[in-house]
């Protein structure tokens, strides 16, 4: 592999090593270059500074003053430049490598440490970093570069962003449990178009989901809170405030709540897509190795 050192650095890296040697024919034969091709090299980083960094010396030259301290800045950028080339390969590695995985509250529970686990079984070595909030917020981030990947619903239309759909999670309406439409079966919205609801706060994927299901069933809804995360929302359904539309819980975690009744959705929109999200370039090893785990657990991820 060409190193990447040499490919950023060129000529002054040329100039580093002149500092170090303080003789052209060392510094070729510390490079393993030609003569020439060092002089040529230290014409360049000169012409382009347009500051004399070298003069006569004998049948050779020496840095001037201005040379010697572009001669030291240039090493220890150098040894910056080293410093992140290794730190970008350790973090696209497989077995050693980082992936920055953005998450919406409500895969915290469950699905997000089953999808970790799973993959550091295999590669014990990777490490995450794990950043959870708002659809919107987590898009934006994915965008800046900030995250490899984004696990989200519902999956967005934005341009440089490429989406792989995972699974259909049901919609249910939580009630508390004395609410006299807490009994078996689907209820529709408009049954509790009286009611006061507790909602996520607005960005967040699920009031987005929320808001498309009351405007289908032509409910104009009286909020009594809005929240940022299922447990709080279904806390307050409990002691009573209201009642809301959530993923139904997944059985045997933290989400299932004491005092709430779920109730599936009537409908034919009852549902959120859950997807995995990218950036439409070539994603690091590591991510796209978890990229894979993902995809290929699909509808099995709840």
């Amino acid at each position: 592999m060409e190193d990447a050192v040499e490919v950023l650095a060129g000529p002054l890296q040329v100039l580093a090593a002149l500092g170090e040697q303080e003789h052209v024919t060392r510094t070729a034969e510390a490079l393993g270059l030609q003569q020439p091709t060092v002089s040529r090299a230290l014409a360049r980083v000169q012409r382009a500074v347009g500051v004399p960094l070298l003069v006569p010396q004998g049948r050779g030259v020496r840095l001037t003053a201005a040379g010697r301290a572009l001669a030291a800045t240039a090493a220890r950028a150098l040894a910056e430049v080293e410093r992140g080339v290794r730190t970008v390969r350790e973090d696209d590695a497989v077995e050693t490598g980082r992936v920055a995985l953005g998450f919406l509250h409500t895969l915290g529970a469950a699905a997000v440490p089953a999808l970790v686990r799973a993959f550091r079984e295999a590669h014990p070595g990777v490490r995450f970093e794990l950043h959870q909030g708002a659809a919107g917020a987590l898009l934006d981030q994915l965008t800046r570069g900030e995250v490899d990947l984004v696990l989200t619903s519902p999956l967005p239309d934005r341009p440089g962003l490429r989406c792989d759909a995972l699974l259909e999670q049901p919609l249910v309406l939580a009630l508390p449990e004395d609410h006299p439409l807490a009994v078996p079966g689907p209820l529709g919205l408009s049954a509790v178009a009286g009611e006061d609801f507790v909602l996520f706060e607005p960005g967040y994927g699920l009031r987005e989901a929320a808001e498309a299901l009351f405007a289908q069933a032509g409910v104009v809804p009286r909020v009594a809170f809005e929240g940022q995360d299922a447990h709080t929302i279904r806390g307050l359904v409990a002691a009573g405030l209201g009642v809301a539309v959530l993923p139904a819980a997944q059985r045997g975690t933290s989400e299932t709540f004491a005092g709430v009744v779920e109730r599936p959705l009537a409908g034919p929109t009852s549902t959120r897509t859950l997807g995995l999200v990218r950036r439409d370039e070539p994603l690091p090893r590591v991510a796209s190795a978890f990229r894979d785990l993902v995809v290929a657990r699909g509808s099995r991820l709840l």
